[in-house]
């Protein structure tokens, strides 16, 4: 039987600082502390993540994050069985920044050291959350990735589709730009839609009209782009309606490409007849209700279970790195401090790689 495992997590991959703690074994483990910095002030002004200011804000935040993490615990650095990072893929200099923090306390320490994959992260989440038994498929979708994984196992992922361009966060990021609206894009695309008419502006569905399970959202962009100019020519500029208009059939258009595209996914999964059917969904663009209202309703019409862990673990947070990471040490796995930083690590090492690149993090 496995011996409990307390691990320390550190993710730094985007725009959040974050450190973590999580005890217990891969059947069953437990958050003791979860912290999580935030950059949204820092880049507001900007319109989007700006790398070099991330990378800055992390290394000025990450061990702060780590003492807070272990003070929340209330427990010390001898506590702790090994640490665990996220080694990418993600921005560059804000994955340096987590993993040469996650060094020196190993170096110092002793500790054992860790290198995660974020999209792991996120992958095994339900796991830790709800314990959902092996295989299920999983929705991830966020500002810098989108793909559908069928997870068999800790370390066994099989991609069945995915983004060949902008992810669908990086898709409403770009949409509220568009609009006159303030970052983060999802939220408020999200609050402007509420009023508007899903209807009244007819936006395509890239990919709908081709099997499979990839999915475009930078046509659907660039088409939002076009109505919104033309409405301006014909009335001189956008009134409060026309955005809110815009936004609901912008909103509209993304949940019924995720929504078509799972029902796809969980053909192929439903397939191989899992004992217990479930569709998991990750990432922070979970969180928009239109969107987990549609999936929800999938769900309901084949019979399997949906499982969406709560936002403060959908979104990026070191809880995740941290339980990725003590279902590898569990097994025997651990890295050395010749760990590197990788901005591109394809879970899937069997697929072909996904076309494009997200602003918030390189596809993989």
């Amino acid at each position: 039987m496995t011996r409990t495992l307390t691990i320390l997590g550190i993710e730094s991959s985007c725009d959040d600082t974050a450190a973590a703690v999580v005890r217990g074994v891969p059947d069953g483990a437990t958050i003791l502390s979860s912290v999580v910095h935030g950059q949204t002030a820092l880049h507001a002004g900007f319109g989007g993540v700006v790398p070099e200011i991330a990378a800055r804000a992390h290394a000025e935040k990450v061990d702060i994050v780590v003492e807070q993490a272990l003070n929340c615990a209330n427990l010390s650095l001898d506590d702790i069985d090994a640490v665990a990072v996220t080694a990418g893929p993600g921005l560059i200099g804000g994955v340096l920044s987590g993993v040469m923090c996650a060094k020196g306390i190993s170096a110092a320490t002793g500790k054992p050291l860790i290198g995660v994959n974020h999209l792991a992260g996120h992958a095994l989440t339900p796991r830790l959350t709800d314990r959902v038994p092996f295989p299920y498929l999983m929705l991830l979708v966020s500002g810098g990735h989108c793909q559908f994984l069928l997870v068999a196992g800790p370390g066994d992922f099989t991609r069945l589709g995915g983004t060949i361009d902008d992810a669908p966060g990086e898709a409403f990021d770009k949409a509220a730009r568009l609009l006159g609206l303030p970052q983060p894009g999802g939220p408020a695309v999200q609050a402007a839609a509420e009023t508007g008419n899903p209807a009244r502006f007819a936006l395509p569905r890239p990919l709908l009209d081709r099997p499979g399970c990839d999915m475009s959202f930078s046509g659907l962009k660039t088409a939002l782009l076009r109505t919104r100019d033309a409405c301006i020519a014909d009335k001189g500029g956008l009134t409060r309606q026309d955005r809110a208009d815009l936004c609901a059939s912008f909103q509209r258009a993304v949940a019924d490409i995720l929504a078509e595209k799972s029902r796809r996914a969980l053909d192929l999964y439903l397939a191989k007849t899992p004992p217990h059917a479930t569709l998991a969904v990750a990432g922070g663009v979970a969180a928009n209700t239109e969107i987990r209202a549609a999936l929800t309703t999938l769900c309901a019409e084949t019979g399997t279970d949906f499982n969406a862990p709560p936002l403060a673990l959908c979104t990026d947070n070191a809880a995740m790195i941290a339980y990725a990471g003590l279902c590898r040490f569990a097994v025997g796995d651990q890295d050395g401090l010749a760990l590197s930083a990788r901005p591109r690590w394809p879970l899937d090492t069997r697929a072909a790689p996904l076309l494009g690149g997200g602003r918030k993090g390189a596809k993989a």
